[in-house]
């Protein structure tokens, strides 16, 4: 699948949170949605992405934006994970990779001379009326949740 691109239809999407409750990209029809991948749960990274993203998540909702990262991690899984580091988001699960398929971001990644499937880390700013308004691909998650939040105010002023 291609990374669906700023202007285009938001794939539609439908997975259980971490306490195994069915969202849907309908859920958040009228309203903005900040939709990250990320590889896996309580890794560096992901840890600093998920506690950034929490710590912003005021000013997000304040935005009317809600905030879901998804990986391929269970929803026990993510329960840990949030409940070890006081997260303030919801998380997708996603274990057959089918939210991550459909918005092109499953790709084939290589560590250490070894190749294998996974997720790319992606985020998409998803407008109220669920077209895709901003993407980031290869994210470095240094500064990210601030940088989507500056990108989130300046798409609400125009």
């Amino acid at each position: 699948m291609t990374t669906p691109q700023p202007g285009q239809n938001a794939p539609v999407f439908s997975a259980p949170n971490q306490n195994g409750e069915t969202i849907n990209l309908e859920d958040f029809q009228g309203k903005w949605l900040i939709l990250y991948f990320y590889p896996k749960d309580d890794t560096p990274g992901c840890t600093t992405e998920a506690k950034d993203f929490s710590a912003f998540v005021e000013e997000f909702m304040k935005l009317g934006a809600q905030i879901l990262g998804v990986s391929t991690d269970s929803t026990t899984k993510h329960c840990k994970f949030i409940d070890k580091h006081n997260l303030k988001i919801t998380l997708l699960s996603d274990p057959e990779h089918q939210v991550a398929d459909a918005y092109g971001v499953w790709k084939l990644k290589k560590f250490m001379g070894k190749e294998y499937m996974g997720i790319e880390r992606s985020t998409f700013v998803i407008s109220p009326d669920s077209k895709i308004a901003y993407t980031w691909s290869k994210v470095k998650v240094k500064e990210h949740a601030a940088d989507v939040l500056k990108q989130l105010q300046l798409l609400i002023k125009n």
